[in-house]
C-alpha cells in the first residue's frame, strides 16, 4: 500500500467519530519510521482544540486503528490542534484563508519556482482545475492546487506585535 492510500483510509475511519465529537479532521499524515509507523491526525473545532480534546479523540482513533489492523505493525498515534501554520489541504481551507500569508510547495517548478511565499489571493477554478492565486512581492503567481504537495498558513508574528 502507498502513503496515500494508509492516509486515506484512516481519514475514512476517523472522520465520522471526530466529527461525532463536533470537531473536524484537518488532515492525516502517515510516516513510516525505521521501526514504526508516525500516524499524525490534525483536528481542529470552532471555539479551539484543547488538550482534552486531543486525548479523546486519540484514545478513539487508536481503537479504531487496531480493529481494523490499517498499518502493518507498530505505530505511534499524535493527535493535534493544525497550530499557527495549519496545512491547507481541504477546498474550504484555501477558501477560509483568502488573504492570509501562505507557503507553498509543488511537485514540479513553476516559472523555475517549487517553493512560494506570499498572499494567497484567491482559490478558484479555471478551465476545469482548481487553481491558487498567490501573490509574492507584487507578482501574482496561478498554482494548480494538483501540483500542490504542500501548503500552510505562514503566520506573522509581526502584525501581532503592533506599533513599535
Amino acid at each position: 500500500m502507498t502513503f496515500q492510500t494508509y492516509k486515506d483510509k484512516i481519514k475514512q475511519l476517523v472522520e465520522p467519530v471526530i466529527e461525532s465529537e463536533e470537531m473536524e479532521l484537518i488532515d492525516v499524515e502517515c510516516l513510516k519510521m525505521k521501526s514504526r509507523w508516525v500516524v499524525r491526525i490534525y483536528i481542529d473545532k470552532e471555539a479551539g482544540v484543547t488538550l482534552d480534546d486531543c486525548c479523546k479523540i486519540s484514545n478513539q482513533v487508536s481503537d479504531i486503528l487496531d480493529i481494523h489492523d490499517v498499518l502493518l505493525g507498530s505505530y505511534s498515534l499524535e493527535v493535534s490542534s493544525p497550530g499557527l501554520d495549519r496545512p491547507l489541504v481541504r477546498d474550504k481551507d484555501f477558501i477560509k484563508y483568502r488573504g492570509h500569508k501562505v507557503r507553498v510547495k509543488v511537485t514540479e517548478k513553476l516559472e523555475g519556482i517549487k517553493n512560494f511565499r506570499g498572499k494567497l489571493i484567491d482559490f478558484c477554478e479555471e478551465e476545469g482545475n482548481k487553481v491558487l492565486v498567490v501573490d509574492t512581492a507584487g507578482k501574482v503567481h496561478r498554482i494548480p492546487k494538483k501540483l500542490v504537495v504542500k501548503a500552510n498558513i505562514e503566520y506573522d508574528f509581526d502584525a501581532d506585535i503592533g506599533p513599535r
